[in-house]
């Protein structure tokens, strides 16, 4: 359970501010369809992230259990400067509108999440815990967390949320899971 509840409080704050949440706005605003745009980004979340899980559990499987921990701990650290810094918003193409809310969803949040500080933070996370299922629900609630609101109350929820608060909160618990895998 710890595992689960982790995942998702992590990622629920390294989301905050970032440009998959941006997405989520621009996609709200383009296409005036929440539950599409909800279910899109649940799909694509969900594929992402049990990919990453999966491959996070494996990886541990072929590197020594003290360069894992190595890996691990340095990892948690550079993603806890990584969420200091903002996000730009992204363009996002007039050919979307052809595909529709749901599709065109599923496609850039799954594009949008490659690389991504949150898939990062799965991969750590599933890492760790070699748990790939708690993980990838966990990190596909906090994502939805994160997410939904923005979806449908956009401008209103961003104009009040103190963002710089968010990420120095992020960056606090991968700094602390950081040093806490170096100390286990």
């Amino acid at each position: 359970m710890e595992a689960f509840l982790l995942s998702t409080a992590t990622v629920a704050l390294a989301e905050i501010g970032d440009k998959t949440q941006l997405l989520s706005l621009l996609l709200a605003a383009r296409f005036r369809a929440p539950l599409l745009i909800i279910s899109g980004i649940f799909i694509a979340t969900l594929i992402n992230h049990g990919l990453s899980a999966s491959l996070g559990v494996w990886l541990t499987e072929i590197i020594s259990p003290q360069s894992g921990k190595l890996l691990i701990g340095f990892s948690f650290i550079a993603v806890a400067f990584w969420v200091l810094i903002p996000d730009k918003e992204e363009e996002i193409s007039s050919n979307l509108n052809r595909y529709g809310a749901f599709i065109a969803t599923v496609v850039l949040f799954f594009l949008a999440e490659i690389g991504d500080k949150t898939q990062i933070a799965t991969i750590l996370l599933a890492a760790q815990y070699q748990q790939l299922l708690l993980i990838t629900l966990g990190t596909t609630l906090g994502m939805m967390l994160a997410n939904v609101p923005v979806v449908l109350f956009g401008h209103k929820l961003m104009q009040k949320l103190p963002l710089n608060v968010a990420r120095y909160v992020a960056f606090s618990v991968f700094l602390v899971m950081g040093v806490i895998t170096f100390l286990l």
